[in-house]
């Protein structure tokens, strides 16, 4: 049986963006930096944030914690 690590990653939202777009990478934050265009209300930027980085990385993506911050751990 083969066993699958799953890969996690961090990322710095921006929401109320003009566009979604991977900005780029905050070295001392050891994360990426994405803007999405949703608001953050009602969970509308993060389900914004899996949709756009899903069809970006081209497979799927969830998040794993910061439900309710700006840094979020994400996994595939």
């Amino acid at each position: 049986m083969v066993s699958v690590k799953e890969r996690t990653f961090s990322v710095i939202v921006k929401p109320n963006s003009s566009r979604n777009e991977i900005v780029g990478y905050d070295k001392e934050r050891r994360a990426y930096k994405v803007s999405i265009a949703a608001p953050a209300d009602g969970g509308k930027a993060n389900k914004e944030l899996v949709k756009f980085l899903s069809k970006e990385l081209k497979r799927k993506v969830r998040i794993k914690s910061g439900f309710t911050s700006r840094k979020k751990l994400l996994s595939d």
